[in-house]
């Protein structure tokens, strides 16, 4: 019997300029309200001791949309404002239920750049995917295909560190059972063969570790060519020299002024 889960699937696309502009403005308003919701319930729990609803930070977003300052927000969609919204909401019920830790701010540089769409955000028509407020579907590479009749309920777009685009499709997939079967096989690993199966068959060992053992052997005779650093201490100025009288009868000085500069020693007339 099959089993019908959801299944998230996973590609490169590259979006045209106008396309980049406005998932980068999407983005940077979802950031924004994530973390105004999040500095609004921190601040009622600390002076107030009274827990934010989902409802209530709805209600809050879209007093901002009205002011001059944040009035920008109403330019993107609001599905990816509302999903970081859940999102938060998710994040605390899972502090409280401590399954979690207190949700943080997200950051322009160290935090993912992504926003979520649900169905009524985007449009799937013969296998191509266009999002709200734009004109054209994205250049998807279809690395692979998505389950036959796939209706699509959430779509996330994201963009790395590198700057590679990537669409996250998460559809309902059916997965079969396997028939059963009565042949069993044993497996051995081993050194100069991979795996050696009870049939007698071995799978030869394909060494990739050769490569990262030669350049580890590399570095390891770079870094005993290499001199330790000095200990950490005070730094002596090479100005002031560092005298040290010698014993009592033998009338030794020696100074140093630096460490890279040798001993001198004086005998006292």
């Amino acid at each position: 019997m099959a089993q019908i889960v959801k299944r998230a699937f996973k590609y490169r696309f590259y979006p045209t300029p106008g396309q980049a502009e406005e998932l980068a403005r999407t983005f940077g308003c979802v950031r924004l309200v994530y973390n105004k919701a999040l500095q609004e319930r921190t601040r009622a729990y600390t002076l107030q001791g009274r827990k934010v609803s989902y409802v209530e930070s709805s209600a809050a977003l879209t007093e901002w949309k009205r002011t001059d300052d944040l009035g920008f927000l109403a330019e993107v969609s609001s599905v990816p404002l509302q999903q970081a919204l859940r999102h938060l909401q998710a994040g605390f019920a899972n502090f409280f239920a401590k399954r979690a830790k207190y949700p943080t701010f997200k950051s322009r540089k160290k935090s993912r750049a992504s926003a979520e769409y649900t169905r009524s955000a985007f449009r799937w028509h013969d296998g191509a995917l266009t999002l709200a407020k734009m004109d054209g579907p994205l250049d998807i590479v279809w690395s692979r295909p998505l389950p036959e009749g796939a209706q699509p309920s959430t779509v996330t777009v994201s963009k790395d560190a590198a700057g590679r685009w990537f669409v996250s499709i998460l559809c309902q997939d059916s997965i079969g059972s396997l028939d059963p079967t009565e042949n069993a096989v044993g497996v051995d690993a081993g050194i100069t063969a991979l795996v050696t199966l009870s049939t007698g068959e071995k799978i030869a060992n394909p060494r990739h570790e050769r490569a990262d053992r030669a350049k580890l052997a590399r570095a390891q005779r770079a870094l005993a060519r290499k001199e330790k650093a000095p200990p950490t201490g005070p730094r002596q100025s090479s100005a002031s020299p560092r005298c040290t009288p010698g014993s009592p009868t033998g009338g030794v000085i020696s100074c140093t002024s630096s460490p890279l500069v040798s001993s001198v020693r004086t005998k006292r007339s």
